[in-house]
């Protein structure tokens, strides 16, 4: 299996998204926008695995959410990696409650790490993928395209309220990628049991949505 570590936004904030990318496909056009269904915000993509590494992950992100409250988070500006000038993947950062993503997203790295699994090095940065510009290597943004996506944030979005988290499968199908969710660990216990655990059992086949970016670069 394919594993990632995500939070996924629930439905309810997922209007507000779509506006963002409308306002964003009209001045960028080429930009190929992520499906709402694949709006997430990902602590960490960990790859092909085993397949009974399952457990051992489900309970990495038990101890992980262990004594950590539902939070609020709120999108508050665009940027781009690389960079907001030269983007290949364009995204939302988060304010307020985001210093408990860093706390979770730290002690994910630690589980990993003791159970010798590979972990991204790089700075990690809270966002959630809108947009891609994949092969648009001439593509940049001006200022007057920068202050214009400043625009788009500066209305008053409504905070996302953060409850659980989901441990996903990425299943490859013809080049486009199916996202299953493995198990959901519910935050807001001080110690967490297997009661807090939602492990769902996915009949082969079946997926929470497809598109053809990987999680890797979320």
């Amino acid at each position: 299996m394919r594993f990632f570590i995500a939070l996924e936004i629930p439905e309810e904030n997922k209007a507000q998204f779509q506006a963002i990318q409308a306002s964003l496909h009209t001045l960028i056009p080429q930009a190929r926008l992520t499906t709402p269904d694949k709006i997430h915000l990902t602590l960490t993509f960990i790859g092909e695995q085993p397949d009974e590494l399952k457990d051992k992950l489900t309970q990495v992100l038990l101890d992980a959410a262990t004594g950590i409250p539902s939070f609020e988070i709120t999108p508050a500006y665009i940027d781009g990696f690389p960079n907001i000038h030269h983007p290949q993947v364009l995204w939302v950062g988060v304010k307020d409650d985001i210093d408990k993503i860093f706390i979770i997203h730290e002690r994910i790295q630690d589980g990993l790490e003791t159970l010798h699994l590979p972990t991204d090095e790089r700075r990690f940065i809270p966002h959630i993928t809108i947009a891609k510009l994949n092969n648009q290597l001439s593509f940049s943004v001006d200022r007057n395209l920068e202050r214009n996506l400043e625009k788009i944030m500066a209305s008053n979005l409504e905070p996302i309220q953060v409850s659980s988290i989901k441990l996903f499968e990425s299943v490859a199908d013809g080049g486009l990628h199916r996202h299953n969710t493995l198990a959901e660990i519910k935050l807001g216990n001080n110690i967490l049991s297997k009661n807090d655990v939602s492990l769902i059992q996915l009949p082969h086949g079946s997926s929470q949505g497809t598109e053809s970016e990987t999680p890797g670069s979320n």
